[in-house]
């Protein structure tokens, strides 16, 4: 099988997965042969994961993602086939070794296709209701743990903010997390609902696909839908306006308790910062500084 990696992966990936990437047309090949699929046209990719669009002997329209193991992949294929089937993608076929799964072809729309942003917020959090209903299975990976480890972290990162006032914000997000880390949930949590994350379909009007699995809080879940889709949140004319009115109207649909979405939302943009800091940036991305503001968190 003859496969061009896109230069998107490569740049994404760069030396720390090479040899994944390297081995990515002999993986296709084998999981092509392995469940009888034929590769129908050019490869997609996301940030971390290869798509192949492929067909089943039988004719089924399918989509082979390829992807590395780690934290992230590999509750995937477990996480959507816990989930309830009408709200999720379906997976088809699966190997846990190497995270490799082979999904539903769904229809190349997005809710950020939706014209009206508001709307898209609301089928986002009608989705996001009947997801965060499920237990997480037991071998999922714990919010406790994660937010844990980042409370940990944050003392040894602070120190690498240049604005003495952003400094003191993350500190008071640290002091929220830590208050919330005993009670930390055991829903099954997406981590990244987004709006590019929820795809049109034939059977459904739409799907959920690409999550992150997490057991914990569902107020955790509410800041993807806060930071997508802002150049419809800068139209409005007052930013800070349309960031609450976004953020209240997931919680009117899904009914997460307040307190805990501004800590866990609190908790997202520490992770963020960590992250950031963690790669040399001394300040808060402005749009997580402007949530943060927007929230009074």
């Amino acid at each position: 099988m003859e496969l061009e990696i896109p230069a998107r992966l490569i740049e994404s990936h760069g030396e720390d997965n090479a040899e994944w990437l390297a081995a990515l047309p002999k993986m296709a090949a084998e999981y092509a042969a392995r469940w009888d699929l034929t590769v129908v046209s050019e490869p997609l990719n996301g940030m971390a994961s290869l798509i192949l669009p492929v067909a089943r002997r039988d004719g089924t329209q399918a989509m082979l993602k390829l992807q590395p193991v780690n934290d992230e992949s590999e509750g995937e294929a477990l996480a959507l086939r816990t989930w309830s089937r009408d709200d999720v993608v379906e997976v088809l076929e699966d190997d846990p070794a190497t995270s490799t799964i082979l999904l539903e072809r769904l229809e190349p729309r997005t809710l950020n296709d939706v014209p009206d942003h508001t709307e898209a917020t609301r089928i986002l959090a009608e989705l996001l209701v009947r997801l965060i209903a499920v237990p997480a299975p037991p071998e999922i990976r714990r919010l406790a743990d994660v937010a844990g480890a980042m409370v940990e972290d944050a003392p040894g990162m602070i120190p690498l903010l240049s604005d003495p006032s952003e400094r003191a914000l993350v500190r008071r997000f640290v002091a929220q997390v830590t208050e919330l880390l005993p009670e930390s949930g055991d829903r099954l949590l997406h981590w990244d609902l987004h709006y590019d994350n929820v795809m049109a379909a034939q059977r459904q009007p739409w799907l959920v696909i690409d999550p992150k699995p997490l057991a914990g809080d569902p107020g955790f879940e509410i800041l993807p839908a806060l930071g997508n889709r802002w150049d419809d949140l800068v139209e409005t004319g007052d930013l800070s306006r349309a960031i609450r009115e976004r953020f209240d109207l997931m919680l009117d649909v899904t009914g997460i308790d307040r307190d805990r979405a501004l800590g866990w939302t609190a908790g997202r943009i520490l992770q963020n910062v960590l992250w950031d800091t963690g790669s040399g940036q001394t300040a808060i991305e402005s749009e997580q500084a402007a949530i943060a503001a927007a929230l009074q968190l």
